[in-house]
């Protein structure tokens, strides 16, 4: 018998491998704008968009990923965490329907500001040094957006898809901080039962709206569902096997910044310089923040 059977080897870390599945989890993160702004889902009512996106993306991934889950276990704690998925998941599909794909995603990205407020005023944790540019960055960046989206007289929708972003932001942090709170369960276990939680929490206002995809629309649907969310998630839980959290977060930064691209490419759908501005100042703070430090979630 060898020494091998004795003391098992632990398979060879593939940082090729790992890199190349948290990169295109990152490119399918980044095509939400696709299916939002397509015009195949012009004759859905706006104002319902955000809820009938969110219902039917987290259905399909929610069927993708229950297979992979492997240990079970309830805790209470699940359900904060439920519901703050599943309202950041309305309010930044709802978001992008109204404003900008390059708004809703950069203010859906300001998540790890707000946990570090609700760290320093709320829970006492007090600011290290290292915080101060990223918090410094992000709030600039805040601040540039909302100045002059929220200064336009015109655009009634287009103010409160920006407000609605912010308002991701913040239930994206609710999402870290849960996240942080449950690290003992199973990973595939948290991600699979917030999407079904959220297609069950949705249903009854799908079914009052009485808004039933048809034609190319279903097919569609299922990939917002199995390729925009279910199947990275599984690509991404493989990569971060494989390289260190650390290289897999700044990998991952690339998703907002791809995201608008996608639109715009696709759509023609133009970002406005102060959102480029203000896109490019919390980009360098989660650059300060997490690039060195590596403990961003995958994008909710």
């Amino acid at each position: 018998m060898g020494d091998s059977a004795i003391h098992p080897v632990s398979p060879p870390h593939r940082p090729v491998v790992g890199r190349l599945c948290i990169l295109l989890a990152t490119v399918l993160w980044s095509s939400s704008g696709l299916f939002v702004k397509a015009d195949l889902f012009g004759d859905w009512p706006e104002h319902l968009r955000g809820t009938l996106f969110s219902f039917w993306r987290a259905l399909f991934a929610g069927l993708l990923l229950l297979p992979a889950v492997r240990r079970p276990r309830w805790d209470w704690k699940l359900l904060p965490l439920a519901f703050c998925f599943t309202a950041m998941s309305v309010c930044v599909l709802q978001s992008m329907t109204l404003t900008t794909a390059a708004n809703a995603i950069w203010l859906e990205n300001t998540a790890p500001l707000w946990v570090c407020l609700c760290g320093a005023l709320l829970w006492r944790d007090g600011f290290e040094r290292r915080d101060l540019f990223p918090l410094l960055c992000g709030s600039l960046g805040i601040a540039t957006i909302l100045s002059f989206e929220l200064g336009s007289p015109d655009a009634a929708g287009q103010r409160f898809g920006v407000l609605l972003g912010v308002a991701s932001g913040v239930l994206y942090a609710g999402i870290i901080v849960c996240l942080r709170q449950l690290r003992a369960l199973n990973g595939a276990w948290l991600v699979a039962v917030i999407h079904v939680a959220a297609a069950l929490a949705l249903a009854p206002f799908c079914l009052a709206a009485a808004v039933w995809p048809h034609g190319d629309q279903w097919p569609a649907l299922v990939g917002f569902g199995l390729f925009q969310t279910g199947l990275p998630y599984l690509l991404y839980a493989h990569g971060v096997r494989e390289i260190t959290s650390q290289e897999a977060a700044g990998i991952g930064l690339l998703e907002p910044v791809m995201s608008p691209l996608w639109v715009f490419l696709c759509y023609g759908e133009k970002t406005a310089w102060w959102t480029m501005v203000g896109g490019g100042l919390i980009l360098a703070g989660l650059a300060a923040r997490y690039v060195k430090v590596g403990n961003r979630p995958p994008p909710a």
